[in-house]
């Protein structure tokens, strides 16, 4: 696995689109559980199968990019089998899924946690990768010690934190681009290197 510090320059830097854009669905998928206010179960099932498939494959395909096989794969590996797992067993919905919601969210903040270290000597703003990542753990673990309230009961707090986990991926993308933006600046200036 190349070290974070040989992606930096040209593969990490350029892959910031992908926290923008698994934020943007995570906004999405808040703002639209908050818009249905009696949501029934089946479209809960959808709104998360879809919301962990895109973040999976948004993910994976950032790290295939980047030619990185660590913890942003794996994590987009794991969203997207819970999309995947959702799919294939609706009819475990309820307990089932609340359990699946919070186990997810657990994981994948580990996952993130991970990231943000790996990358905490390269990045100035790890700190906001490593805050949405401690708030998914929180949230999942939340879940978990709360599964019988119900998946509908716990819709809410399920949208919030679609949304606060959202935000806090946007903006850990826009810093990214511009310590791209910046580092670009740096190598086409008078004292950039030669490429040869």
């Amino acid at each position: 696995m190349e070290s974070a510090e040989r992606l930096l320059p040209g593969a990490l830097l350029d892959q910031w689109w992908a926290l923008i854009v698994r934020g943007l669905i995570g906004i999405l998928f808040g703002v639209l559980a908050f818009m249905w206010p009696q949501i029934t179960m089946i479209v809960l099932i959808a709104l998360f199968a879809a919301f962990a498939l895109l973040d999976g494959v948004t993910s994976i395909a950032a790290a295939i990019r980047a030619r990185d096989w660590g913890w942003p794969l794996w994590g987009g590996l794991l969203s997207l089998a819970a999309g995947v797992v959702t799919i294939a067993w609706p009819a475990t919905a309820g307990i089932a899924l609340v359990l699946l919601i919070g186990a997810w969210a657990v994981v994948r903040g580990v996952f993130d946690i991970a990231t943000a270290i790996a990358l905490r000597r390269v990045l100035r703003y790890e700190w906001v990768l490593a805050l949405g990542g401690l708030v998914s753990i929180l949230f999942g673990a939340l879940i978990l010690l709360r599964p019988a309230a119900g998946a509908l009961a716990i819709v809410g707090l399920i949208a919030a934190f679609a949304i606060f986990w959202g935000v806090v991926l946007v903006l850990a993308g826009i810093h990214l681009r511009r310590m791209r933006d910046e580092w670009r600046r740096l190598m086409s200036g008078p004292t950039a290197p030669s490429a040869a």
